[in-house]
């Protein structure tokens, strides 16, 4: 079997996009005039039939006599109503179009869903650094959010790089194992174990490094589409220790489950321990994990939460151990395991019975502060 060559990076000098024209001189000067490129080469002098054009990061080959579509560009500018048009159609037939080059996040707007999944065994597709994607909000609550169970299989090192995320929210919870990571302006690398879980602000850089087999993290996003982009100028630690930097309206947090403080949660025998993302969120969301009171008695070795109804955007649980049922007005009981995950939406009167003992469970909020009244009926 034949090997194809591969070019080394070095050895590529440029590449170019070529556009086929009927007329060469009123095509450049469109794009040179209209658009800001740089005529860089023109041949033969005395007919001229092919111009090489560069700006903005790209270079054009237009071919006088060409054949083939002649293709579309994507013009990213900070303005652009101020052109008068999303739609420029250069001379030889070339689509330009206008967007912007900042365009505001865009959150769609749907009512919260219910949506329950359970761990059936699978660990989930393949997704970005070759880690194992199980979705646990498969409608997405109409694109509003994603929530995943990731898993990475094998220890070592993980083929991640710098990068990311155009977000409105964004955490990462360790339910199993151990992660190395690294974040922009936060310190060398350090390790979260299970029970730990970081906020990560809009936009701060950051990196998987490596991990223990059989790790999982529990993510949540909003909105569920969103950027991820590489980092090609910024490396990992950055060289100032900056904690109580914002990013875009919120602080980075590192919470550390071996430190944290536990109180009482909102039903009356549960108990929580807060990650502080609330007030790092300025009260946008808050993450908290949940169990059975130490010092609560039991009745029969279980115990019930209180039927309540939350006005929040999302009230998500995820079972990180232990067993409960849940009751939610108008729908079956579900039982509930380690793995299952549920959105309850607004509205909606729900509680918890017949918890065991080791109950634990990963809640998400979205305010951080839910308004939350008892049921009634």
């Amino acid at each position: 079997m034949t090997t194809a060559p591969v070019l080394s990076s070095t050895s590529i000098r440029a590449i170019e996009v070529v556009l086929p024209c009927i007329d060469l001189d009123p095509t450049v000067e469109f794009f040179v005039d209209r658009l800001g490129f740089r005529l860089d080469v023109i041949m033969p002098a005395d007919d001229p039939a092919v111009a090489l054009l560069s700006g903005h990061g790209m270079r054009i080959r237009l071919e006088r006599g060409g054949t083939g579509d002649p293709g579309e560009l994507r013009l990213s500018c900070d303005d652009p109503p101020a052109w008068g048009t999303d739609l420029l159609t250069a001379p030889n037939g070339t689509r330009i179009q206008l967007v912007d080059a900042n365009p505001p996040l865009v959150i769609p707007d749907s009512p919260p869903l219910f949506e329950l999944t359970r761990d059936d065994g699978d660990v989930g597709g393949v997704g970005r650094a070759g880690m194992r994607y199980r979705d646990l909000l498969p409608k997405r609550q109409g694109g509003r959010f994603i929530a995943s169970h990731i898993l990475i299989p094998d220890a070592g090192p993980v083929p991640d790089y710098v990068h990311h995320h155009r977000v409105r929210f964004q955490m990462i919870y360790c339910a199993a194992g151990w992660v190395r990571v690294i974040y922009e302006d936060q310190g060398p690398a350090f390790v979260l174990q299970a029970g730990d879980c970081v906020l990560q602000p809009p936009g701060i850089r950051h990196r998987v490094l490596e991990s223990s087999a059989g790790m999982e993290v529990v993510e949540i996003g909003c909105p569920a589409e969103h950027e991820t982009t590489a980092e090609h100028v910024i490396t990992l630690p950055t060289p100032d220790l900056r904690p109580d930097r914002v990013f875009e309206g919120q602080r980075f947090v590192r919470h550390s489950a071996v430190d944290a403080q536990w109180e009482p949660w909102r039903s009356a025998g549960f108990e929580c321990r807060d990650t502080g993302i609330g007030a790092a969120t300025d009260g946008l969301a808050g993450v908290r994990v949940i169990r059975l009171d130490r010092a609560a008695p039991l009745t029969n070795g279980v115990a019930s939460a209180a039927a309540l109804v939350h006005d929040g955007e999302l009230l998500f649980w995820f079972v990180l151990s232990g067993t409960a049922t849940l009751h939610t007005e108008g729908r079956p009981d579900e039982p509930l395991g380690g793995g299952a995950a549920v959105a309850i939406p607004a509205g909606s009167s729900h509680r918890l019975t017949e918890t065991s003992a080791d109950l634990e469970l990963l809640e998400i909020t979205l305010p951080a502060a839910l308004e939350l009244r008892t049921a009634t009926g």
